[in-house]
């Protein structure tokens, strides 16, 4: 190295600075570069404004070429397959100074549209199930590198405002699925209440879901150090749950500004005014607190699934891929790698099995 060079390198450093602070920023570009996925999903009934809601919150259009189904054909489908809950997932790339955001977004048409709704959860049960499979799967494969997580992360569930609280399918829904799925409770088309009747219906679907057990996603608490600005803002969100909204994707004009909302002869609704309803403050949970709706989703829902799975004994099937010609000596090292993994993995679950079996021997 030349005596410059050393004399340049000499120039920028700095007396009792290693460099190490400068880590934050390398994760920053590599996350940039990576690019986010998130999948929500969205229950309730149909005309709760779901898709409206979806499409304000991220202004885009999920479903541009979606045909609603008339009452008649709700009902022929219902008597044909005994099945008319279908999810419905669409996926679109944002873009937000120079931030890649993969957004799914799972729909449940159908929900809670039968006469008889018993089974209307076994469906989303499944989906949910399904993707975690797919990523146990793709854990266990030889690649995972580029694993694509369609693991759902969130969990909209839409309570309608008509009623004097939750329904049993709420009830149970949501105590289904709890243990499998961050739900966030969401109050539809808050603008058909007053404010007192929307504090007392919130109220009521706090004291219900206390009282039946149900587990919704919880906010994570302030550290000490935080500042105040965001404690305030935290704060203001615990206070929101249920989050009582309406959605509009509809610009209009009120005293010479444009604001999204809905027009009444008595006036303009606006989404996105706090007085109106829980609109910002819905998105700003979504936003503020997305990586950890996905940490929730990695160590709690999907440790407790993927603990439940190898608990039963039965292995987990290795991911098929394609074998490139140039790579075949280096990919069936890995195989025969996965192979022993794989036996040692079954020898584990058979002595577990033996030992849970003399233990309910032994037991009285």
């Amino acid at each position: 190295m030349s005596s410059e060079s050393v004399k340049t390198f000499a120039s920028l450093e700095t007396p009792g600075y290693v460099g190490f602070a400068n880590l934050p920023n390398q994760v920053h570009r590599k996350s940039v570069k990576k690019g986010f996925e998130f999948t929500l999903m969205v229950v309730g009934e149909s005309g709760l404004g779901k898709s409206t809601l979806v499409n304000s919150l991220f202004l885009t259009d999920l479903y541009p070429e979606r045909v609603i189904p008339t009452a008649t054909a709700i009902t022929e489908l219902s008597k044909k397959t005994n099945q008319i809950v279908k999810l419905d997932a669409s996926t679109v790339e944002i873009e937000e100074r120079g931030v890649k955001l993969r957004l799914t977004v799972v729909d449940t048409p159908g929900y809670g549209d039968a006469i008889d709704n018993s089974d209307s959860f076994r469906a989303i049960i499944q989906y949910i199930d399904d993707q975690f499979e797919r990523f146990l799967r793709d854990e266990s494969g030889l690649n995972r590198r580029n694993i694509v997580d369609n693991r759902v992360h969130c969990c909209f569930y839409f309570i309608s405002p008509f009623g004097h609280g939750l329904k049993p399918l709420d009830i149970e829904f949501m105590k289904q699925l709890h243990n499998k799925v961050n739900i966030v409770p969401v109050i539809a088309k808050a603008d058909v209440l007053t404010k007192k009747e929307m504090l007392r219906l919130k109220k009521r679907v706090l004291d219900e879901i206390e009282e039946n057990g149900i587990k919704i996603y919880p906010l994570p608490d302030c550290d000490s150090d935080e500042d105040e600005d965001y404690k305030e803002q935290v704060k203001q969100l615990k206070e929101a749950v249920p989050f009582a909204v309406c959605g509009s994707t509809t610009l209009l004009e009120v005293k010479g500004r444009k604001v999204r909302g809905r027009l009444y002869p008595w006036g303009v609704v606006e989404v996105e005014n706090p007085d109106h309803c829980d609109f910002i403050k819905l998105r700003t949970m979504l936003i503020t607190h997305m990586q950890d709706l996905q940490e929730v989703t990695q160590e709690v829902h999907y440790e407790n699934y993927r603990s439940e799975r190898l608990a039963k004994g039965a292995p987990v099937p290795p991911r098929r891929q394609t074998i490139v010609e140039n790579d075949k000596n280096n990919v069936s090292e890995k195989d025969r790698i996965l192979q022993e993994k794989e036996a040692e993995l079954r020898r584990m679950q058979e002595m577990l099995a033996v030992m849970q079996a003399q233990m309910q021997q032994q037991q009285p």
